[in-house]
């Protein structure tokens, strides 16, 4: 192999991971959570394509172990945010979470279609078009993380992360909900 064949299987350069979009779509329970949704376009830093995993069911006949597909479980999702001098973002996880479970009196929402919501991550290309797309849904927060104050963090914006729980993923979604896939033959195109 060359290095020729090398970069002519290397697509569009490769996909760089400073590439990419947030949509957080906050539930109406959440304070301001349009204006923290539309921010958060711009001030999410960092998050994550998800992965997620198969169990194995293990079965025996006769001796041997027969390993069968298990269930799917979904790892939480994580996103670094910015923190600006409104607080937008930070407040309104906040409140989502206290409307899951107030602070002081360990009340909350109860109706699980009240306090989730769907969210999406998007893959750009270099060029700002969508190369993969994740809806995760059902989502919401399980946990907020502290922001550190230290009078010697000099020249740095603060941030936070926020992980998400979620019901499932789904990828490369087409308007009814599905997946689709392209697969390209030597006979021409084939979108399932």
């Amino acid at each position: 192999m060359s290095i020729m064949e090398f970069k002519s299987n290397l697509l569009g350069g490769g996909a760089r991971g400073n590439q990419f979009e947030v949509e957080l779509t906050l539930p109406s329970i959440a304070k301001n959570s349009s204006e923290a949704g539309r921010k958060a376009k711009f001030l999410c830093k960092a998050a994550s394509l998800p992965g997620s995993s198969l169990g194995v069911a293990q079965t025996f006949y006769r001796g041997r172990m027969l390993p069968l597909a298990g269930e799917r479980s979904f790892a939480p999702w994580g996103v670094t945010v910015y923190n600006d001098t409104d607080f937008a973002i930070y407040n309104s996880i906040e409140s989502w979470m206290d409307q899951i479970n107030n602070l002081q009196y360990n009340t909350g929402i109860t109706n699980p279609g009240a306090y989730t919501t769907d969210m999406q991550v998007h893959q750009l290309g270099r060029n700002g078009e969508v190369l993969k797309s994740y809806k995760f849904v059902g989502a919401f927060p399980t946990q907020l993380s502290p922001i550190n104050l230290d009078a010697q963090d000099n020249d740095r914006i603060e941030e936070f992360q926020v992980q998400f729980i979620y019901a499932h993923h789904i990828t490369d979604f087409d308007s009814k909900g599905g997946v689709s896939v392209s697969i390209n033959t030597p006979v021409g195109g084939l979108t399932i």
